[in-house]
Parts: structure tokens; sequence; C-alpha cells
């Protein structure tokens, strides 16, 4: 009992440093998780992390997040895996609901700090682009799978629109990569058995397939939240950029925000460290105060926690089926044609407005992408941009 209280201590207080400190977004919290956990406290050896990123890479939902849950888990057991989200998460969750807080009392639709986090949205976007295009469609046929993705989803913006496109793609990849070979020979080990796999694999699909009946019978404001936020973070392959059209189409058409609020919220998103996911704590609170902010957190989380604690026993099984490779592969590439699809609507669409705003998107890529510049650096001169372009 000593000792599991004393692992705990220790994974909130690693997790809570990385929560207040891993900036840039999913893929450099796989190098800070990496520095902290692999290099200094050796954790888990090189081969088990890989295949920890591997199963999380594989599995809808926020990829980094998943990969910390998973570390907690193979450390102390479930409690780990809830006490090392916890001190990833709380911190931008903190931040993000005190900044919705603040905002709900003003009229954020002409405010040019606003225009400016929208300006750094568009390019924070645009870099996630450029390489998440350059991983996962190296080859022409995954080009052509995105560019399919692109189009329909640019065309018939739907959230089903989104899901069917996805299945298509991983029956796509299923066809046209099903010889890949895995070079993964040794077994890794997980604290969890298959029945308890199952059992969270179950709660996770029932949650998916009631909360919508539940929605409709009851018209509940709190249901409807919680079932939005839950079905964002269910359906989404590729991490934070991409669950950006499926909250944006959740909520902005249906009049629970506005757009300028919407992007105003995922500009300051890229200003606090941790995942991007805590997103929807800033949504939940514009909308339904602290309580919804709460709420959302947990709604669009809890997906990632059912599907790691669900899929851990059998990954090592399933990591060695080339034809379930070749399905994610053509998943994958169908992640960046979604992507692009959200980077012109709404994203560009709505923040580029005029030559001035251009120049500034391009002054700000540059910065984070050549100049190498922390996102801190790049959201705070995005604010205070965006507030003198409206004196010129």
């Amino acid at each position: 009992m000593v000792n599991q209280l004393k692992s705990l201590l220790e994974i909130l207080i690693v997790s809570t440093k990385l929560g207040l400190t891993s900036f840039g977004g999913p893929i450099a919290h796989l190098g800070y998780f990496h520095n902290e956990y692999i290099r200094k406290r050796k954790w888990l050896d090189e081969k088990s992390y890989a295949d920890l990123v591997a199963l999380c890479q594989f599995l809808p939902g926020p990829a980094s997040s998943q990969v910390g849950i998973g570390i907690g888990v193979m450390r102390a057991g479930v409690l780990g895996g809830i006490v090392s989200f916890i001190g990833f998460t709380l911190p931008s969750v903190v931040a993000l609901m005190v900044f919705a807080l603040l905002l709900r009392g003003f009229e954020v639709g002409e405010a040019g700090w606003i225009h400016g986090l929208k300006i750094v949205a568009v390019t924070v976007v645009a870099h996630a682009i450029l390489g998440m295009a350059s991983n996962l469609t190296p080859d022409m046929k995954r080009k052509a799978i995105a560019l399919f993705a692109l189009i329909v989803t640019l065309l018939w913006q739907t959230a089903f629109t989104q899901v069917g496109v996805i299945v298509i793609a991983g029956i796509l990849g299923f066809f046209l990569y099903r010889q890949q070979t895995d070079t993964h020979e040794q077994n890794m080990n997980f604290p969890i058995s298959r029945r308890f796999g199952v059992i969270s694999l179950l709660v996770f699909f029932s949650l998916l397939l009631l909360l919508p009946i539940l929605r409709e019978a009851t018209s509940l404001h709190w249901v409807a939240l919680f079932d939005s936020f839950y079905r964002s973070g269910s359906l989404v392959f590729g991490g934070g950029h991409v669950v950006l059209p499926l909250l944006e189409r959740e909520f902005v058409p249906t009049g629970m925000l506005t757009e300028e609020a919407f992007l105003a919220g995922y500009g300051a998103t890229q200003a606090v460290p941790g995942p991007l996911f805590t997103f929807a704590a800033y949504l939940g609170t514009v909308i339904s105060g602290w309580q919804g902010g709460l709420l959302a957190t947990v709604a669009i989380f809890l997906p990632a926690f059912l599907l790691v604690l669900g899929a851990l026993p059998f990954w090592d099984t399933i990591r060695r089926n080339p034809k379930i490779k070749g399905a994610l592969m053509g998943v994958n590439a169908a992640v960046v044609g979604i992507l692009i699809s959200a980077f012109y609507q709404p994203i560009w669409t709505s923040s580029i407005l005029a030559p001035i705003d251009f120049a500034f998107a391009a002054i700000l890529f540059s910065m984070l992408v050549y100049w190498k510049l922390p996102p801190w650096i790049i959201v705070l001169t995005g604010v205070i941009g965006g507030a003198l372009m409206t004196l010129i």
C-alpha cells in the first residue's frame, strides 16, 4: 500500500511537471515524455515506449494523452493512469477555464487581439499539416486518399461525412497495404486483464450508441453537451488539430457559441502547455460556466481512457496483423485531407481577410517553423500584432 501511494505520488509530480512545461503539440509531447519517462527515469525501455506510441497512434483520440495514460497504467495500474492524466491535463484545463470565464463578459467579435489569435490558429494548423503530410502521405496512393478526404469533407460538411471518409479510407488502406510486414518481435506485458479490457471497450461502445438516444429522449442540456464532446473525442483520428472541425460543427452552427469565440479559444489553447483536447474545457465553460468546462473535459477524454484500457491487453496481437496496419495507413492519410479541409473552412476563411492578415500569418509561420521559437512567443506576438493592426 505504501509503495503504491509512493508510486502514485511520483507519477503525479512528474506528470504535473510535464503538464506545466510541455508546449508544442502532440509530437513535441512525445519527445518530452521520452526524455522524462524513458531517458531520465527508465520507467519503460525504448522498445516498449515505441510500441505504446504505436498503439496510441492506432486509436482515435489524443495520442499524447493516451501515451501518458498508458505509461501511468504500466507503472501503477489503472490508478496510475488516472493520476498521470490529471497531472498532465489539469494545468491547461484550469488556465483555459479561467480564460473562458474572463471572456464571457466581453464582446469578442471586434477585438483586434482576438483576430490575432485567429491568425495564430492559421499558423499552427498550417505547420501541423506540413508535418503530418510528410509523415502520413509519402506515396501516391496515400496522397490520393488524402485528396479524396479533402474534397469530400470540404463539399459535404457534416460530422457523418468525416466518419464515412475514415471508414472508406480504412477499407482502401486494408486492400492497398495489406502486405505490410511487422518487424516487431518482442512481447509486451500490461498489468490489465483481457476481461477488464473487454469491459472497457463495451462501456466505450455502449456510451457511443446510447448517448445520442438519451439526448433525443430527454432533451436535457447537460446530456446534449456530454454527448457532443464524448462523440468528438471518440471519432478523432490524428490528434488535437483534427478535433477542431468536429467541435466547430457541433457548436457554432447551433448557435451555442460564436465562431469568433470558438477561434479565440483555439488560439488561446496554443498558448498553454498540455494536450490540445483541453480546448473542450474552454468551450464547455463558455457555453455553461465552470460546470460545463469540467463536464466537457471529462466527456472528451473519457473515450481515450476507455480505449487505452481496452486495447492494451490485446495490442501485442493486433500490432502484428499486416492487414490492420494497412487499414491504419489509409486512415492516417485521410486525416491529412480532413485537416486541410478544416484549414480552409473555418480557419482560413474567417481569419485571412486582407493582405495584411496574410503578411502577418507569414511572419508568425516563419517564427514558428524556421526560427523555431516557442509556441507561447508566437501566441503573444499574435495577440500584440492583432491589437496593433486595428490601429493601422
